[in-house]
């Protein structure tokens, strides 16, 4: 299982809604029932929701999983 992290754009102009996404690869041989298995520890220990799933002709998989990112803008000004 291949898990790859992609971060959400930030600095000035960005986008108001911000999601960071997780791509998670089954090669052909692994197991579903396992891959299931990670997908929910990911959504409840790490607030991810699934996004797509996908089946490729050789029998790859490949899931798409992401988070809002939530930005805190400061409110005092400190000097």
């Amino acid at each position: 299982m291949k898990e790859t992290l992609k971060p959400a754009l930030t600095g000035r102009g960005a986008p108001l809604r911000q999601y960071e996404y997780l791509v998670i690869t089954l090669p052909v041989g692994e197991s579903v029932p396992g891959a299931y298995q990670r997908l929910r520890e990911h959504a409840e220990y790490g607030r991810w929701e699934l996004e797509r799933s996908t089946l490729y002709m050789g029998g790859e998989r490949k899931y798409l999983m992401r988070r809002r990112v939530l930005r805190v803008e400061r409110t005092l000004d400190i000097y």
